[in-house]
């Protein structure tokens, strides 16, 4: 016949450091309670609200009678008299972008004014929103094959991720601008075209004179009609 198992019997454990084993230990991340160190005065907290409410009747009256610094950057407007108001009142005052921001995009023109854009759909076919759409055609005179007839670029459908200058192989899209979207009232307004988006420097590289039969010809503004159209 099976036996019920005897209970063990409990050991106390050794007391460390010469004393008794406290009954219960203390948990020490209980919040204080009314015997915690605290005065009289603390335990009421009148004097620690009035504290709290001069520090912010400080930051009111001075944010409401300081004169304002155009500043920025708010940790560095010092001063007496400053105030602490960290809005900036756009557009009349603009933080400057940092330089890795990625922007309005714009076409890199090449220093006859013609877009670099060869036609390739690398940056519509990398671009995750589909927001690029591009015709191509051909060059008679040149060994680049093709330019983009029409190129548009919806800035509402945009993700701003960058995968259209990454996947270029000409360095003909770029966002650079230093500039975002602005804002329309209706959705055709928000698609640039060619013309809107071809801007900024020129920009030569050193392989471009391997694919030009006939050196370029520096002009001063981008020709509207490509050559045959």
């Amino acid at each position: 016949m099976a036996h019920a198992p005897e209970p063990m019997e409990e050991t106390a454990l050794p007391a460390t450091g010469g004393g008794r084993r406290p009954e219960h230990p203390v948990d020490e991340r209980r919040s204080p309670g009314p015997e915690a160190d605290l005065s009289f005065g603390e335990r009421l907290y009148l004097r620690e609200a009035i504290k709290g409410m001069v520090v912010i009747a400080n930051h009111f009256f001075r944010n409401l009678f300081g004169f304002r610094d155009p500043n920025p950057e708010v940790m560095e407007r010092r001063g007496p008299g400053v105030n602490l108001v960290s809005t900036i009142n756009y557009p009349e005052e603009r933080k400057a972008y940092p330089p890795g921001y990625r922007g309005m995009h714009r076409l890199v023109p090449r220093i006859d004014g013609r877009p670099r854009c060869v036609a390739c759909y690398m940056c519509a076919t990398a671009c995750p929103a589909q927001c690029i759409y591009i015709e191509a055609g051909e060059y008679d005179e040149q060994a680049i094959e093709k330019y983009p007839v029409r190129f548009e670029i919806d800035e509402l459908r945009c993700i701003v991720c960058g995968f259209c200058v990454e996947a270029c192989p000409k360095d003909a899209i770029r966002m650079d601008t230093g500039s975002h979207a602005p804002a329309v009232l209706s959705r055709p307004l928000a698609v640039f075209d060619k013309q809107a988006l071809l801007k900024g420097p020129a920009v030569e590289h050193a392989s471009d004179v391997l694919t030009y039969r006939v050196p370029l010809k520096t002009v001063s503004a981008p020709r509207d009609e490509e050559p045959g159209h």
